[in-house]
């Protein structure tokens, strides 16, 4: 699938799209192709832009006594919206791609551009807001009150994408335990 149509298979999962909005999705150059190990976004560094990850898998962690502490996994059609990029304060993490990524970024001002160019948008992108909101908040709900197995299963059932495309000592960073810990749990539910 070429990357164009990826923002455009992406969008009309919220709206009908005329051929005219598609030609203009087609035609913004916000569509980046990115190398396994490219960082997105350094800690320290003021967040410029915002991305939508269209093919990849991007994690947002950051560095705490030499060992990197991984927060989230970013895949397929998840927007990545930095803390740093709504403060315009240094970030306090680093943003990376976990594997080859296609991914569509863009600014504060690219993005109010084309909503002046385009108010039709607006509805779908407070949408996508709302949704991941609710998301975000139902991950950190979930984390916050289980085990280390429960979440372990939790990320399974969720997305079991994930336990596949990346490395299993990341799987056990973001779920707050040792690479043993999660090696004992995977022996536990399924020996």
């Amino acid at each position: 699938m070429n990357t164009d149509n990826l923002l455009v298979a992406y969008f009309s999962q919220y709206m009908d799209l005329s051929p005219e909005e598609i030609e203009v999705i087609k035609n913004t150059d916000i569509i980046r192709e990115y190398a396994k190990n490219t960082v997105l976004l350094e800690a320290g560094q003021v967040a410029k832009n915002c991305f939508l990850v269209l093919k990849g898998c991007v994690r947002r962690y950051y560095i705490q006594d030499g060992e990197e502490r991984i927060m989230d996994f970013y895949t397929e059609n998840d927007p990545i919206t930095p803390a740093s990029y709504v403060s315009q304060t240094p970030s306090e993490y680093y943003l990376s791609c976990v594997e080859p990524s296609v991914i569509s970024s863009g600014t504060d001002e690219s993005t109010q551009e084309f909503i002046a160019k385009f108010p039709q948008f607006v509805p779908m992108f407070i949408k996508i807001g709302d949704q991941l909101s609710v998301k975000k908040q139902l991950s950190f709900d979930n984390f916050k009150n289980q085990s280390p197995e429960d979440r372990y299963q939790q990320l399974v059932a969720s997305r079991p994408d994930l336990i596949n495309r990346v490395p299993q000592y990341m799987i056990a960073s973001y779920l707050g335990i040792k690479p043993e810990s999660l090696s004992r749990i995977r022996k536990r539910l399924f020996s």
